[in-house]
């Protein structure tokens, strides 16, 4: 049974948590740690797990084996540098870093190690429909990938929330998916800003139309809107030379009431993705022995590169191009 350590114990910690107790003789939840020591502890006591005193004394406990990283998202470089120093696998929930030397801190560490230790979490890589799409486009059922139109609305985000981070916090999982998808880099990125909805943020852009252009030619759209606030809904659909193929609404559900009936629609990402966690936890756990984690500390990088760039073309109002650089050969 692995022992599993988990930094951040917030919402998203949390659930790993539980996910990771579920999975019976497979893993436990050896250790926990957040700056909130009560939100750890109440974490800790619904696993049977305990509290470790510091990030580097959970990195460090000999029964922690591997490591899962759901702290701010600005923390996430220095606590998976600090892994790979220990020598332990690690699951980061994307971004793997805020910017682009930050992430590549991680590669050069990597690189220096000799090994690939860093698995980012973009979960809709194991999704049912998205990998349902991504078997379309591989098979050649549609014909070469032309364009994909991505939809990402969130019910609401909180106050603080800011238009850099719809792009580095929620539109780089579309990011993640087009370079999946296509198996190419994106290599130019533009963006549109609609007038904003009724009682928006005034610090906040939203909703936001993104433009990707990937280095054979596809395009993809994504409309971003994270204060939509009738639930969390995310679509895709890639159209080929041949047809199509789309996302089904699986994860809403039928609702009868009084006189109507209509879907429901999920309030969050945790109830859309359930099954994507599921698969993600399973395979990480499972490969620990035999390491090969995808997506890679190489994924997190290309998708930040590609975050920042829309980043800039939000300062500048013009299209930016995009370069990841040559991949580097552990990431082959």
């Amino acid at each position: 049974m692995v022992g599993i350590g988990i930094i951040g114990t917030g919402k998203q910690g949390a659930d790993h948590a539980r996910r990771i107790a579920a999975l019976g003789d497979k893993a436990r939840v050896a250790a926990v740690h957040d700056i909130d020591r009560a939100l750890a502890q109440r974490v800790a006591s619904d696993v049977g797990s305990r509290v470790a005193p510091g990030d580097q004394a959970l990195i460090d406990d000999p029964e922690v084996e591997a490591v899962i990283i759901s702290s701010v998202s600005e923390t996430h470089v220095d606590f998976v540098l600090a892994c790979i120093a220990a020598g332990k696998p690690v699951l980061s929930e994307k971004p793997l870093g805020v910017t682009v030397p930050s992430c590549t801190r991680v590669l050069d560490a990597e690189i220096a190690a000799g090994r690939r230790y860093t698995q980012v979490g973009f979960m809709r890589r194991f999704d049912p429909e998205y990998q349902r799409i991504k078997a379309a486009v591989d098979d050649g059922t549609i014909g070469d990938p032309l364009i994909i139109h991505c939809i990402h609305r969130n019910q609401s985000v909180p106050d603080p929330f800011r238009t850099r981070q719809t792009l580095t916090d929620s539109v780089i999982h579309e990011i993640d998916i087009a370079r999946w998808m296509l198996g190419e880099e994106i290599v130019s990125v533009a963006l549109e800003r609609p007038r904003h909805g009724a009682g928006a943020n005034e610090h906040l852009d939203d909703p936001l139309l993104v433009r990707l252009e990937a280095k054979g030619g596809a395009r993809v759209d994504v409309e971003a809107f994270v204060n939509a606030g009738y639930g969390y809904d995310v679509r895709c659909e890639v159209v080929g030379s041949k047809g199509y193929v789309a996302m089904e609404p699986t994860a809403m559900r039928q609702v009868t009431v009084d006189t109507a009936s209509g879907q429901g629609i999920p309030a969050d990402w945790l109830s859309r993705f359930s099954p994507a966690y599921d698969e993600e936890l399973t395979r990480w756990v499972d490969g620990l022995a035999d390491y090969d984690p995808s997506p890679s500390a190489w994924d997190g990088f290309a998708a930040t590169v590609v975050a920042e760039a829309l980043v800039r073309a939000m300062q500048t109002g013009h299209r930016e191009a995009v370069s990841v650089g040559p991949r580097p050969d552990l990431y082959g």
